[in-house]
């Protein structure tokens, strides 16, 4: 055995996964990819008919969630979960992606594991019309416990410069158009679990409650792309917000004007039957659980009055339900805030 085998590491089986991998990022090669695969830096050219293209970057990760999908034995829905999660992020810029690289760490690397981890990234590539430009997969043994293991990604997409969304169309009257989620999607799984897990005492088979599904199901859907549904009505948005960690709050103010307020009508969308479990069995505030989780809100449109029709018709026509949730009102000059009101 070699001295570096010896102290944790395996060469021979990140060769494998390596091979394995390299199959997939094939796979997902896009007329735009350069360069071979395998090499040190991916490549992807600009489309053509760009007047003044911006490139639109963004990094994220999947959180703990990877906790739950270790306990399933599933591994390939949190890599498309990484991807859908990292499209929405740029979406909101009304950036098309172009590239994608993943990062996958761990104490000892499995390499059926790998595969299946970027089996469901190459998916969610495929999906986008994106190239898997490469990534990076790390064996480390002294910071990671056997099992477990961190997955993140980076995105690259571009967008023309003078249609690029930062917000600052957004007006008084416009109104907000909210998108329903597919459960946590990649964040609050710290507390969900602790509730799931450690007070409800349920098992990753269990039956969910108020559902015909098992934990396993409802904690590992996955989370939802909003590229179909948006993407034709881009030139109409004035704003988008992606509904993570902070909830709403902490993410449409994000994309508000100063002197401009959100105020979100706390009724007028159903929360799926997971949050209010969460919410009872956690006995967790409602103020908590809008700052924690999505309830059932995975994207926010800020949208003139007139474009509302048009906007929701886009998204039913992919299957995506979406509501009017609320209106923008003057506020304050010197910022911006999301407030709800309760019926």
């Amino acid at each position: 055995m070699s001295k570096y085998a010896a102290a944790g590491v395996k060469l021979d089986t990140a060769e494998e996964a390596k091979r394995r991998i390299a199959e997939l990022v094939r796979s997902t090669r896009t007329p735009l990819a350069r360069g071979q695969v395998g090499g040190f830096g991916g490549m992807v050219r600009v489309p053509d008919g760009y007047q003044k293209p911006v490139l639109v970057m963004s990094t994220d990760g999947v959180g703990t969630k990877v906790l739950v999908a270790a306990a399933a034995g599933i591994h390939d829905t949190v890599g498309e979960d990484l991807v859908n999660h990292s499209v929405n992020d740029i979406l909101v810029h009304g950036a098309t992606p172009l590239a994608f690289l993943d990062y996958i760490a761990t104490g000892h690397l499995v390499p059926e594991i790998a595969a299946q981890i970027v089996a469901g990234v190459a998916r969610g590539c495929k999906a986008h019309d994106m190239t898997l430009a490469g990534g990076e997969t790390a064996q480390l043994p002294d910071l990671y416990q056997p099992g477990h293991y961190d997955l993140a990604g980076s995105i690259v997409g571009v967008v023309e410069e003078d249609k690029a969304l930062h917000g600052d169309r957004v007006k008084p009257g416009d109104q907000l158009i909210g998108y329903a989620s597919t459960g946590l999607h990649t964040n609050g799984y710290t507390l969900a679990r602790k509730i799931i897990f450690e007070w409800m005492k349920l098992r990753i088979d269990d039956p969910f409650p108020e559902t015909d599904h098992t934990v396993g199901q409802v904690l590992l859907a996955v989370h939802r792309s909003y590229a179909a549904a948006l993407r034709p009505v881009l030139g109409e948005v004035h704003a988008l917000a992606h509904i993570t960690g902070g909830g709403i709050p902490g993410n449409l103010v994000r994309v508000l004007p100063a002197g401009a307020d959100a105020i979100v009508d706390a009724g007028s969308w159903p929360w799926p039957p997971l949050f209010r479990v969460l919410m009872r069995a956690g006995q967790v505030s409602r103020d908590e659980m809008r700052r924690v989780f999505n309830l059932g809100v995975g994207m926010i449109a800020v949208v003139a009055r007139d474009d509302v029709e048009t906007t929701i018709r886009a998204a039913e026509r992919v299957q995506v339900p979406a509501w009017v949730i609320g209106e923008i009102r003057p506020g304050s000059k010197g910022g911006a805030a999301v407030r709800f009101e309760e019926r």
